[in-house]
């Protein structure tokens, strides 16, 4: 829940700083801060002298697959569309993560999970403020789903294939390989002049400076640790059904900025937590 809280600030900050930064430009600077500030943090912990004993081919691999590719799409579905859509491609996530336990790790489907599925997708819909008859579905929202399918298959495969090795080594490693992708995307782009208007860079005040820090520190370094931990204790399944909640965060959020309140969206948010305490129940 917390993992995904701070992950949720990125919506609104990401808005403002669209405003000005290209979206390919954006997320590398956002990326390899995040990386180094969490390299900073594992060297303060415990030293230099195991890096290089690191599992970096494989990290970087499902990094940069999972959460490179995955990154970049979520923040160029925003850049076409905004917050509140980029946040609603979440509702994909737990049939993402159900999907890989009943696929690849042989996850029975109890009673309980199929109840708590049911009633985090509607509180999903509700929390994001969808009208089925009204719901319209773009580019911008294609992106955003194949991003959270990808983002589902990378939590997963982190857990998985890089068992026997800290939470915090897991997230450097992965980290490292989105942070890789998204600046080779930035550099081949801007080598060939194609898309301009995604490579866009701007001299920017104190202010925009201090939310890109907050942007790379606390909603993606913090953010992505805590997410990892919780992935590793739980699962993908459960897991993904939290990030349902981000809809509800960032209506938190835009409420501390002197937004008004959504009584919908806080009525889905609360099916939504009901579905996942039940999802949780043993059968």
């Amino acid at each position: 829940m917390v993992a995904v809280a701070l992950f949720a600030l990125s919506f609104p900050v990401a808005d403002t700083l669209l405003e000005k930064w290209g979206a390919l430009t954006l997320i590398a600077v956002r990326n390899m801060l995040g990386f180094a500030i969490l390299l900073m943090l594992y060297v303060y912990l415990d030293g230099w002298t195991q890096l290089r004993s690191m599992p970096w081919r494989k990290g970087m691999f499902i990094g940069s697959l999972g959460f490179g590719v995955g990154s970049t799409l979520l923040l160029v579905a925003q850049s076409h569309t905004s917050a509140v859509t980029a946040s609603l491609a979440a509702a994909a996530m737990p049939v993402a993560g159900v999907g890989l336990e009943v696929l690849l790790d042989g996850r029975r489907l109890t009673k309980y999970f199929v109840m708590g599925t049911v009633l985090v997708l509607v509180g999903s819909l509700l929390a994001i403020g969808m009208s089925i008859v009204d719901a319209t579905f773009g580019f911008g929202a294609v992106l955003g789903v194949a991003s959270t399918i990808i983002f589902a298959w990378g939590s997963r495969a982190t857990v998985k294939t890089l068992g026997g090795t800290t939470d915090l080594v897991k997230t450097v490693v992965t980290t490292a390989g989105m942070a890789a992708f998204s600046a080779c995307v930035y550099f081949v782009f801007s080598s060939f002049n194609a898309f301009g208007d995604q490579l866009q860079v701007v001299s920017l005040n104190l202010m925009e400076w201090g939310l890109i820090l907050v942007y790379a520190a606390i909603a993606l370094a913090l953010s992505q640790l805590l997410w990892i931990k919780g992935v590793n204790k739980i699962g993908i399944g459960i897991a993904s059904f939290h990030l349902n909640a981000a809809p509800f965060y960032v209506m938190l959020i835009l409420l501390g900025l002197g937004h008004g309140w959504n009584w919908q969206q806080a009525i889905g948010a609360a099916i939504l937590a009901a579905g996942v305490v039940l999802a949780q129940k043993q059968a």
